[in-house]
């Protein structure tokens, strides 16, 4: 476990963490507030993203020989999208619930991007014909994200036909080689299954309160956070595993990581949505 721990964590962790911290305490002096609370709030935040990553992690490795757990890893790095909406089920709030697993269509491919342009991958991307099919239907996704939030909620249905019919026509497109997701799947100790997943329930459990706290220390607007921080930080795993595929040559796999992440964070929101207007 403490091999897995150390894989885990990489130099671009600790960059997104202080860039987050950055964020709020920014916040709140441009807006003359509480900069030793923001930065308090805004470590707890972090905290709980990565214990949530962790335990995720953790819980995949002790199910890594069964059976059926290889047949859902192009989702498994979605799961803190999903973890996330959860949270947002308990106020009902219907754009705030979406805005995590839409927004990360959005941040998924720009962090795809400027790491590729800032490790000069660029040139490497000449031989991959796929290039252009994947960003096209990379701005598509995105597209779909944003447009949710600007419609009216009388054109909820239609948003999610057109979004249903993209994702699967995208879905019978993909190729994922789950093989590669195993490789950084080490095995581990089934015993503490039942530990990791209380981990898991209880740092999501305090995941809505803290970031009002943080919000309010920070004067940061909460939709913001959600929107902009959240979004990031859950899109993270999978910009690691896309990251990871890239430096062993496996561009082909990367960008289909991308596009299924992006497919599931729309049906993510699709089955919400959908309850939500079928409910309300």
């Amino acid at each position: 476990m403490k091999k897995l721990l150390f894989e885990s964590l990489q130099k671009l962790d600790f960059i997104v963490w202080w860039l987050t911290l950055l964020f709020f305490v920014w916040s709140a002096i441009l807006l003359w507030w509480n900069i030793n609370e923001s930065f308090l709030w805004a470590s707890w935040i972090i905290v709980l993203m990565v214990l949530i990553w962790f335990s995720i992690e953790l819980i995949l490795s002790a199910l890594k020989n069964v059976k059926w757990v290889g047949k859902i890893t192009w989702f498994i790095t979605n799961w803190p999208e999903a973890l996330v909406l959860i949270v947002w089920l308990i106020g009902w709030n219907v754009l705030f619930a979406a805005s995590t697993p839409l927004w990360s269509n959005v941040m998924n491919p720009i962090l795809l991007w400027i790491w590729i342009l800032i490790s000069w991958y660029l040139i490497k991307l000449k031989k991959f014909s796929h290039k252009w099919f994947f960003s096209i239907w990379f701005i598509i996704t995105a597209i779909l994200a944003v447009a949710f939030f600007k419609i009216p909620e009388n054109y909820y249905i239609y948003w999610l036909a057109l979004s249903l019919i993209i994702s699967i026509y995208l879905f019978t497109r993909k190729v994922v080689h789950t093989e590669d997701h195993e490789e950084w799947i080490e095995p581990v100790n089934k015993l503490f299954l039942p530990v990791w997943l209380v981990i898991l329930i209880i740092s999501w459990y305090f995941l809505d309160p803290i970031v009002s706290f943080t919000a309010e220390a920070s004067l940061a607007p909460k939709w913001v956070i959600w929107f902009l921080v959240l979004a990031t930080l859950t899109s993270w795993p999978e910009f690691k595993s896309v990251l990871a595929l890239l430096k062993r040559n496996k561009t082909l796999d990367a960008f289909e990581n991308i596009l299924v992440s992006n497919i599931t964070n729309l049906w993510l929101a699709i089955i919400w949505i959908l309850v939500w207007l079928l409910i309300k």
